[in-house]
């Protein structure tokens, strides 16, 4: 049998994790995508089958927050962001999503920055 490459791998898990999490109009969850360069967070009705409010580090309006920062200060600013935007749909409970990635390093950041931006999970 061939060796799996990581991406396969995050990606098993994630859809092992996907069999559990359910993102509803109530409790929508929230997805982290996190790539070399970036990281991507994403509140989404799985029940509607859309994003409800989404934010990145490529997004013009948190790009202008980010300099001199490391990955994680990033993730954890995203994380706010999001954060600020789902309270202002007026989403407070979500699902947390990590996508197949360890919980650590950027992607507890950006789940440490949407809970002191007001989230709940």
């Amino acid at each position: 049998m061939a060796d799996k490459t990581s991406m396969e791998a995050r990606k098993r898990r994630h859809e092992r994790i996907r069999r559990h999490i359910h993102g509803t109009s109530e409790r929508p969850r929230l997805n982290v995508f996190r790539s070399l360069e970036h990281i991507y967070a994403q509140v989404i009705d799985d029940d509607m089958g859309s994003t409800l409010v989404a934010a990145s580090t490529v997004d013009p309006e948190v790009r202008k927050q980010l300099d001199g920062l490391n990955k994680s200060q990033q993730a954890a600013r995203v994380g706010q962001m999001v954060a600020q935007r789902a309270l202002d749909k007026g989403l407070k409970k979500v699902v947390f999503d990590r996508g197949g990635y360890p919980y650590h390093g950027r992607v507890k950041a950006l789940a440490d920055g949407a809970r002191e931006g007001g989230l709940e999970f």
